[in-house]
C-alpha cells in the first residue's frame, strides 16, 4: 500500500540521518495511554535530561518504603534514567520490594537485569484492570530492552469496508477508528489478497477511492466489464448493492457454507422462473468462491471464532504462535520469535497477550492458553468490554480444545526447528563469504552502496545494510549528492562513502564491510577514502561488478559473464560459483542498493514533473505549487479536490481556485495518459518483484523480501 508523503519538498534535503522507514514513520505515542482515567503527563513521563544521578542504596530502599500496596505500574530505569522494564502488579509494594530483595526472584534474566537497575518509579491505578491499560501503553512509549516486543500491526493486512453510502471493500495496514468495519489482521497477505480478488471478480461493488467516486462524470471500465454497478454515476438499487455487500461480508467472516447456501437456493429460483442468464452467472460465483473455500481447513463444526497461543521453548529461545480460527476454520496464524528470555512462560504469555490485544484488533469468542494466568479474569473482563460481547480465557485439559491447544504447540516447535534452521544457513552463508573472500571477520553487518542519476542529472546514492544476512530497513539511507557536477560515479561515491564514513568514526560504529557497486575504479575510490579516514584496518571493502554480454548482438544465444567480486590488493577479480551461497548473498544485497537507489531518483523525477505541470497553470508559482502539494501530498489528490478544496489552501483564493480546476480539467486527457503509463510500469515492476522474489526462494532464499511503505510509495511512483 503506497504512503504519500504530504511534505514532499520538505523530504528533498540530504538523509545522512534519515532512514527509509523514518519516512513514515508515524508519531511518537507520547504521553497520551489512553487508559481509562487521565494521568499527569510529568508523572507518567519524567524528563529524562532532567533526572537525577543514580540513586544509592540508602534512596532506593527510602522508596521501597513508601511504595503503596495498591495495583498499578512499576518502571525500572538504569544510570542514565533510561527505562530498562515495565511490568503491572495487583500489589505494587509485593512486587517491586521482591526485585530488590536478596533472593526474591532467582530467575536468571532477573539477576541481570537487577545489576543494571539504578532507579524505578511507580504509578498508581484505580484497578488492575487500568494497570494491564497503562502497562502496554507504556510498553509502546518506551520500548524497554526487557520486555517482549511484538511486530508491529502494521506488517500484517486487514480488510476494511468503509464507512459510505455506497461502502467499498478494501487491504489495509493502517487501522483506525472513522467509522469502518475491519476483519482481520490477515498472517498471509496472499490469502487475504486472493480473498479480496474473488470479492471484486464475484460482487459487482465499486472499488475507486471516494475521491474518484465524488468527481465521476461516466462510468470506469470496472462498470463495462461488469465489475461494479456504476453507482458514482448511474441509478443503481441501493438494495441489491447491500445485498452484494452483505454476501462479500459473509465471506470475509468465513460464513461461506452459509453465503454458499443462500447463493444456491437463489440459483434455482432463477432457474425455475427460466431466467438462465441470472442463473449461469450465480454458478459461475459459487464455483469461484467453492475454490477459495477449499483451501481453509475445517478444526471443528460449532462455528465460533477462537485464537488459539503455543509456546515452545529450549532455554532462553522461545516461539511462540497463534492460530486464528474464525468459524470453525482456520484462517491464519502468526509467529514470533524471542531469544535470551529467562522468563517464566506465564511472564512471557501475559507479556504476549498485552501488547497482541491492543489497539483496534478483532478479538474472538475464545482465547486458548496453554499455561494459566493469575490475572486472566481481569484480562478476559476487559477484552468482553472492547468488544462489546463476552471473551473467554480458557486453559483446556481434554477434549476437542485441548486438541487445538496441542496442535499450536506442535506448530510453535515445528516453526523454532525451522527458524534454528534457517539461523544455521545464515551463519554458513557469512562463513563461506569470510573465507572465499579472506575477510579479517565473519561479516555481521554488511552495507552496500549505488549510485543513480538521469543522464547526469538527480544523481542520488542509496546505502543498504544487512545485518547477519537480512536486510534492516531502518537502517537505510539515501543521499543527495552535493559536491558533484554531472555524471560522476566515482566522485559521487568519493562523496557518499565520505559523509558516511565520516559519521561511523564519530559515533564509533563501523560495518563490518562494505560492498561498492561497480568495478576496480569504484573500489579503488573506497580505498581512498578510507585510507584518509584512518579506517583500512578496521572495515574490509569488496566492489562487486554486474555481469556483461560476452558475445555478438547479433547471436541467437545470450552469452553473460560471471559477477566479477574485486578485492584489494589483487589485480584480478574472484569468480564466485553460479549457485553458492556467497554470491547468493552478495547479489541479493546489491540489487537491493540498485533498488532503493533508482527508488529515490525515480521520486525526484516526480515531484519534477508534478511542479511542472503546476507550473504551467496560469497563477501558480513555485510558492503556490509547494503549498499545494504539501496540502494535498500528490497530483492525483489535486485533481479529485474541488474548488472549496482548492480554495482551503494558503495564499489561493476561490477565483484562483476555479482557475487551477478548470486548467485541470482541460489537461485530464494528458494526465489521464500519464497516470495509465505509471500504472502499467508500477505492475510491470510489481511483476518482476514478485518474479525475482519467487526465484530467490526456488534457490534456497532465507526469508523474502519486505519493502517498506517508503520504497513502496516510491515505486508506485515510477
Amino acid at each position: 500500500m503506497a504512503i504519500e508523503d504530504k511534505n514532499l519538498p520538505a523530504a528533498e534535503v540530504d538523509a545522512d540521518e534519515r532512514s527509509a522507514a523514518d519516512i513514515t514513520r508515524s508519531e511518537p505515542i507520547g504521553r497520551n495511554y489512553d487508559s481509562l482515567v487521565s494521568y499527569a503527563a510529568d508523572a507518567a513521563r519524567p524528563d529524562e535530561e532532567r533526572r537525577p544521578a543514580a540513586l544509592s542504596d540508602e534512596d532506593i530502599q527510602r522508596k521501597l518504603d513508601l511504595i503503596p500496596p495498591e495495583p498499578g505500574v512499576y518502571l525500572l530505569r538504569d544510570k542514565a534514567g533510561k527505562v530498562l522494564y515495565v511490568g503491572k502488579a495487583k500489589s505494587l509494594r509485593a512486587r517491586v520490594r521482591a526485585y530488590f530483595r536478596e533472593g526474591g526472584d532467582g530467575r536468571f534474566q532477573v539477576r541481570f537485569l537487577m545489576t543494571r537497575v539504578r532507579d524505578f518509579d511507580t504509578l498508581v491505578t484505580a484497578s488492575e484492570k487500568e494497570a494491564l491499560i497503562l502497562e502496554n501503553n507504556l510498553i509502546k512509549q518506551y520500548r524497554p530492552r526487557y520486555n517482549i516486543r511484538l511486530k508491529d500491526d502494521k506488517s500484517y493486512l486487514s480488510a476494511k469496508v468503509t464507512k459510505h453510502p455506497w461502502p467499498r471493500i478494501m487491504v489495509t495496514r493502517k487501522i483506525v477508528k472513522d467509522g469502518g468495519r475491519y476483519f482481520g489482521p490477515f498472517g498471509s497477505a496472499d490469502g487475504l489478497r486472493e480473498t479480496i480478488d474473488v470479492i471484486r471478480k464475484v460482487f459487482p461493488l465499486r472499488t475507486c477511492s471516494d475521491a474518484v467516486f465524488r468527481n465521476r462524470t461516466r462510468p470506469c471500465l470496472e462498470y463495462q466489464i461488469k465489475r461494479c454497478l456504476g453507482p458514482c454515476c448511474l441509478p443503481v438499487d441501493r438494495e441489491e448493492y447491500q445485498r452484494h455487500l452483505d454476501a462479500a461480508i459473509m465471506l470475509l467472516e468465513g460464513r461461506d457454507l452459509e453465503l454458499l447456501k443462500a447463493m444456491r437456493e437463489r440459483m434455482k429460483e432463477y432457474a425455475g422462473r427460466l431466467e438462465f442468464e441470472e442463473a449461469a452467472k450465480l454458478r459461475d460465483r459459487v464455483r469461484a468462491i467453492e475454490k477459495t473455500v477449499e483451501k481453509q481447513t475445517v478444526l471443528h463444526h460449532w462455528g465460533i471464532d477462537q485464537d488459539i497461543f503455543g509456546l515452545y521453548r529450549e532455554g532462553g529461545f522461545i516461539e511462540a504462535i497463534v492460530l486464528m480460527v474464525r468459524r470453525g476454520k482456520l484462517t491464519s496464524s502468526q509467529s514470533w520469535s524471542f531469544e535470551d528470555l529467562e522468563f517464566s512462560d506465564h511472564d512471557v504469555l501475559a507479556d504476549l497477550l498485552t501488547q497482541f490485544y491492543a489497539g483496534a484488533r478483532y478479538l474472538p469468542d475464545e482465547v486458548l492458553l496453554p499455561v494459566e494466568l493469575e490475572d486472566a479474569e481481569v484480562r478476559a473482563e476487559l477484552l468482553s468490554e472492547r468488544r462489546g460481547k463476552k471473551v473467554s480465557l480458557l486453559v483446556p485439559q481434554r477434549g476437542e480444545k485441548a486438541h487445538l491447544l496441542q496442535m499450536a504447540i506442535d506448530n510453535a516447535r515445528q516453526s523454532f526447528a525451522a527458524r534454528r534452521d534457517s539461523e544455521k544457513t545464515r551463519e554458513r552463508m557469512l562463513e563461506e563469504l569470510r573465507t572465499r573472500l579472506r575477510l579479517r571477520n565473519t561479516p555481521k553487518r554488511i552495507e552496500c552502496y549505488d549510485i543513480s542519476n538521469l543522464q547526469g542529472t538527480m544523481v542520488v546514492a542509496s546505502q543498504v545494510v544487512f545485518d547477519e544476512g537480512q536486510p534492516r530497513k531502518d537502517l537505510y539511507r539515501r543521499y543527495r549528492i552535493r559536491t558533484v557536477q554531472g555524471q560522476d560515479d566515482f566522485a559521487s561515491m568519493s562523496e557518499v562513502l565520505t559523509r558516511r564514513l565520516a559519521r561511523a568514526v564519530k559515533e564509533q560504529e563501523y560495518p563490518d564491510l562494505i560492498v561498492v557497486d561497480g568495478g576496480k575504479g569504484q573500489l579503488n575510490m573506497a580505498l581512498a577514502v578510507m585510507r584518509e579516514l584512518g579506517l583500512t584496518e578496521q572495515i574490509d571493502v569488496i566492489s562487486l561488478a554486474k555481469q556483461h554480454v560476452l558475445n555478438g548482438p547479433r547471436s541467437q544465444q545470450v552469452v553473460k559473464s560471471e559477477e566479477r567480486v574485486f578485492l584489494p590488493n589483487r589485480k584480478d577479480p574472484v569468480v564466485l560459483k553460479q549457485n553458492s551461497n556467497a554470491l547468493f548473498l552478495l547479489v541479493r544485497i546489491r540489487d537491493e542498493a540498485h533498488r532503493f537507489a533508482i527508488t529515490y531518483n525515480r521520486e525526484l523525477r516526480r515531484r519534477a514533473r508534478l511542479r511542472t505541470i503546476l507550473a504551467d497553470i496560469e497563477g501558480i508559482g513555485p510558492v503556490r505549487a509547494r503549498a499545494l502539494l504539501r496540502h494535498f501530498g500528490s497530483l492525483k489528490r489535486i485533481r479529485a479536490a474541488t474548488v472549496e478544496e482548492l480554495a482551503q489552501v494558503r495564499g489561493i483564493n476561490r477565483d484562483l481556485a476555479a482557475a487551477v480546476r478548470r486548467d485541470l480539467d482541460a489537461m485530464t486527457a494528458v494526465l489521464d495518459s500519464e497516470e495509465r503509463a505509471e500504472d502499467a510500469a508500477r505492475q510491470e515492476a510489481h511483476s518482476g518483484e514478485l518474479a525475482g522474489v519467487s526465484a530467490r526462494e526456488g534457490e534456497g532464499e532465507i526469508s523474502g523480501e519486505v519493502q517498506t511503505a517508503a520504497d513502496r510509495s516510491g515505486q508506485s511512483e515510477a
